[in-house]
């Protein structure tokens, strides 16, 4: 037999590709559609969520005034975590809702609740031209937000896990946590340009309001690619409550869940969202140099997540992984703060604070991926939406309250490097009394 005849013939204009490559193209496509639905939306939402983290210091100037510039912080982060408060309630109502109703329907809902919130902060008036209005309209927003992203993550990752086999499946989840990197470099390069591009008095006036506009494009693209999801799980009409099934069959699972979380809740939250604020603060580093941090830690998020979720798709074990990175994490992170504070500069402190977000993310995606496969399809969505708002909420939610009031009370630089330490310990704990068990 010839050479050309043993080939396959090459198709023709006008013809229509064989059964097994339109099969194959039709399932990249579909996974593709998938990645794209449950990881920009995520993106969109937690940008939404997080981009008031990067204008905390002139939100608490215009919304909170007091005597003291770190009164005024205190309390502009003191309702940066208030959005917290909302997320467990969220993650019980929506995703109770995403296992009753279907993932797509938890999503869609999740969207419009996100633009109602954002919405909210950025029209709000300023303490100056409307008194505690304009601060109420802040919180309002914030809580808002709160409850609309406690039930986005368990409906997302639920569906990332659940649409397709198998294999690749960590990659799939991977993009939860990406997507999460995406948001943080977009809200910090949104606010590195802003301050760099704009006079204080215009930031003032008008400048802060624009991040939180163009988050509200999270409606239009949002409710857009997800109408076009198909749906992975909806219960049966005479099951009875999955949030009821879930804490009685797996509440010590979910338990131990929240508290495995709480390391890479406390690095997302300081290293992550919080640096820009500590460099400014503590290292007295101007505003549009110091939100490079959250560019590059973004960056970093980005892609050790998506390289954790290729090594957890062929890792047999991912426990190990995940409890190694930890370890790792819980030994630099004192001698990193000291050398940031002691030695500042902006390229090491970019330099150390992606080292950190490597060293605990790259065990993350692992983790999340093992705690998927331990909860059932009819309870799973509920149980990551409470385990992740429960753990972000407590260790998360309070982390930038608290290290910004042992930095005024003790004056000790090292502040947000003990809080992460005993994070990690608990993590490490946790994770350890946990049995890994894969789900078909």
């Amino acid at each position: 037999m010839s050479e050309a005849a043993a080939l396959p013939a090459s198709p023709v204009l006008g013809s229509s590709p064989p059964a097994a490559t339109a099969a194959a193209i039709k399932g990249s496509q579909s996974q593709f559609r998938l990645i794209a639905a449950c990881s920009i939306g995520n993106a969109l939402e937690m940008y939404d969520f997080t981009v008031y983290s990067f204008f905390a210091l002139l939100i608490g100037k215009l919304f909170f005034p007091s005597e003291s510039a770190f009164g005024s912080l205190l309390l502009a982060v003191a309702t940066f975590g208030i959005g917290f408060v909302m997320r467990p309630l969220g993650g019980v109502i929506i995703g109770n809702y995403a296992d009753r109703k279907g993932r797509k329907a938890a999503m869609t809902l999740t969207i419009a609740l996100m633009v109602a919130g954002t919405l909210c902060i950025a029209l709000a008036p300023t303490y100056a031209s409307a008194g505690v209005f304009g601060s109420l309209m802040i919180v309002a927003g914030r809580l808002l937000q709160g409850f609309s992203l406690g039930g986005e993550v368990g409906a997302a990752t639920s569906m990332l896990m659940e649409a397709g086999g198998v294999k690749g499946r960590g990659f799939r989840v991977s993009w939860q946590l990406a997507s999460q990197g995406l948001s943080a470099l977009a809200g910090a390069l949104t606010g590195a340009l802003l301050y760099a591009l704009l006079p204080q008095a215009s930031l003032e006036s008008w400048g802060w309001r624009l991040p939180f506009l163009l988050g509200l494009l999270i409606a239009p693209v949002g409710l857009y690619i997800r109408s076009h999801l198909e749906e992975t799980h909806q219960a049966e009409s005479h099951e009875s409550s999955p949030i009821g099934r879930l804490l009685r069959a797996h509440g010590g699972t979910v338990f131990k869940g929240i508290l495995a979380t709480t390391a890479g809740t406390a690095t997302m939250y300081l290293v992550v969202f919080f640096m820009p604020t500590y460099m400014i603060r503590v290292l007295k580093m101007p505003p549009s140099l110091s939100l490079l941090s959250g560019c590059v830690t973004g960056i970093t998020l980005f892609v050790v997540s998506l390289v954790a979720g290729r090594l957890a798709d062929r890792l047999e074990r991912r426990k190990p992984l995940a409890i190694g990175s930890l370890l790792f994490s819980l030994v630099a992170v004192g001698p990193v703060f000291w050398l940031i504070s002691h030695h500042p500069s902006v390229p090491l402190v970019l330099c150390l604070s992606a080292l950190l977000t490597a060293s605990v993310n790259i065990g993350t995606t692992p983790m999340f991926l093992m705690l998927l496969e331990m909860l059932p399809i009819g309870v799973r969505a509920s149980g990551i939406s409470v385990i992740y708002s429960v753990g972000v909420t407590i260790f998360g939610g309070s982390s930038q309250f608290i290290v910004t009031w042992l930095l005024a009370q003790t004056g000790n630089p090292l502040s947000p490097a003990f809080y992460m330490m005993a994070c990690g310990v608990l993590s490490i704990g946790a994770l350890l009394s946990l049995r890994e068990r894969r789900a078909d």
